[in-house]
């Protein structure tokens, strides 16, 4: 029997749009994870005894596992199949959530959140191949993807309300179980309602030594950023953490140049424009993650903030992003060169940062946190759009995949790093404020209140480090992209594949 094409079907799958409900639930569940979990961390680090130091890995262990096996996700589901990638990812997902649920420690806790990773780099890839391969029609894919991104961008608001309803009237454990319905629904309905196209299967060897170096790489590389908070950047540990973390990446392009079928071609590094895309993306990631869980601990510690207020506070954020993305990047990415979007969104991004290096203990939400969050949307969500186009543009049919994978890994690898780095500068420079001022405070009132101004002066130090992070983004997305205005009149094969499938993740966190 002739293979299939893996972007073609011969006849229009009658229950496309069905499969197009679950395979948006899949993804409505990975966004929701990502955003209500930073709700219910105060509450979770309490009841579980993690220290500040740790607290970050709860978001780190699951960052990392998720853009540390992207790569690898994305070619087991070309080998296994989609279909079968996404229900296992699924299920495993849902496994997992339960563990975190039920977590009675630090370990568990961190375990959980690693296992959740590890089934979403599953998942992720599969679902938005599943959607490519579905959706064949130009028109019916723009819809399809529109939905699908529509649905993420609102999964974010949802999930800061929900995790903030759940951890104030239940538990925070609850903000784990949620998960679990979703992906039950989502399983049953893809087994029964998804129908992948025949053939189109990747059948070359997996690259297992590149698998191993680029996951080892990423993790030592975290690890002593993480490392360098308790112990200080001059210990040997953290150096050699550092040291070993380059090695092991340097290996691991080494690797993909010799072998036959590499986990990452390098010609997918190497074009100007998409190398600029990736850098730019990481950095500018670096500087949102460390962001929200700031200004989760800033509302919640320092303003009294429930967790509800917490999720409702947040808000103007997602929608500045929604509307930067959807409104402005795509009405304009047709009509400018990208890098003119580009380097102004993060540099409107980065105004919005500014504003919070003015945080103080009594800073007004309206007055300050609210334009702040607005204009970081605005600028994110407008950079990103072209961003997103641009990162596959002219890349080879067989790399479009590994391409739009890049862009994720790039994000999830960039956030695992900017919660730690930026965790890491706030808690320094908390405990030098606290040393400089602790003969000022001689009654309990007192002491409180220069325990809530050291920790403000800690995140108003690491927001500088974002400020700063942006403006080189935005530098380097002027500098490094010189393509003009995109060309509209191709819409088919795996450029607009990989376009289309890495519109999600620009609202993903």
């Amino acid at each position: 029997m002739p293979k299939i094409p893996d972007n073609t079907v011969t006849h229009p799958d009658p229950g496309r749009w069905k499969a197009l409900v679950f395979i948006a639930l899949a993804q409505l569940m990975v966004v929701l994870d990502a955003t209500i979990v930073n709700i219910a961390l105060p509450s979770a680090q309490q009841d579980l005894g993690i220290s500040d130091g740790n607290r970050q890995w709860v978001i780190t262990a699951y960052a990392l596992a998720f853009g540390g096996l992207l790569l690898f996700g994305g070619r087991i589901a070309d080998l296994w199949g989609r279909k079968r990638t996404f229900v296992v990812g699924l299920i495993g997902f849902a496994l997992a959530s339960a563990l975190g649920g039920a977590a009675t420690g630090e370990a568990m806790m961190l375990g959980a959140r690693a296992l959740q990773g590890a089934f979403g780099a599953l998942l992720a890839p599969a679902a938005l191949s599943l959607l490519a391969v579905t959706f064949t029609d130009a028109k019916e894919r723009a819809k399809a993807f529109g939905i699908y991104g529509a649905i993420a961008g609102g999964g974010g608001a949802v999930g800061l309300i929900l995790g903030g309803f759940l951890t104030e009237y239940l538990n925070w454990r609850w903000t784990f179980f949620v998960n679990i319905p979703f992906a039950i629904v989502a399983a049953v309905g893809a087994y029964l309602v998804i129908r992948e196209p025949a053939g189109g299967r990747n059948r070359s060897p997996l690259d297992i030594p590149g698998v191993i170096l680029s996951t080892l790489g990423l993790v030592a590389l975290v690890y002593g950023f993480t490392r360098a908070e308790s112990e200080g950047w001059s210990d040997t540990g953290t150096i050699g953490l550092f040291v070993g973390s380059a090695v092991l990446l340097l290996a691991f392009v080494l690797t993909e140049a010799k072998v036959k079928s590499p986990l990452l071609p390098l010609r997918v590094l190497t074009d100007r424009n998409r190398g600029g895309v990736y850098l730019s993306l990481g950095l500018a990631v670096i500087a949102m993650f460390g962001l929200f869980l700031f200004l989760t601990y800033y509302l919640q510690v320092v303003k009294g903030y429930s967790p509800v207020m917490t999720g409702f506070a947040f808000l103007p954020m997602i929608a500045g992003m929604i509307i930067g993305s959807t409104q402005i990047g795509t009405r304009l990415m047709t009509r400018v060169p990208p890098r003119l979007l580009m380097a102004p969104g993060f540099l409107t991004a980065g105004v919005g940062m500014l504003l919070l290096t003015q945080l103080e203990v009594g800073t007004s939400y309206a007055g300050l946190i609210l334009p702040a969050q607005l204009l970081l949307g605005l600028g994110m969500g407008t950079a990103f759009m072209p961003a997103m186009s641009l990162a596959t543009l002219g890349v080879d049919p067989r790399d479009a995949g590994v391409a739009s994978a890049m862009v994720n890994t790039s994000q999830q690898v960039g956030g695992a790093i900017g919660t730690a780095l930026l965790n890491t500068i706030a808690a320094s420079a908390t405990t030098a404020y606290l040393t400089d001022h602790a003969a000022g405070a001689t009654t309990p009132a007192g002491q409180k209140l220069l325990q809530l101004q050291g920790m403000v002066e800690g995140y108003t130090a690491a927001i500088w480090w974002a400020v700063g992070i942006l403006v080189v983004s935005a530098a380097i997305a002027f500098t490094l992209i010189n393509t003009g205005k995109p060309d509209m009149g191709v819409v088919a094969g795996s450029g607009a594949d990989a376009e289309d499938e890495v519109k999600v993740p620009v609202i993903a966190h």
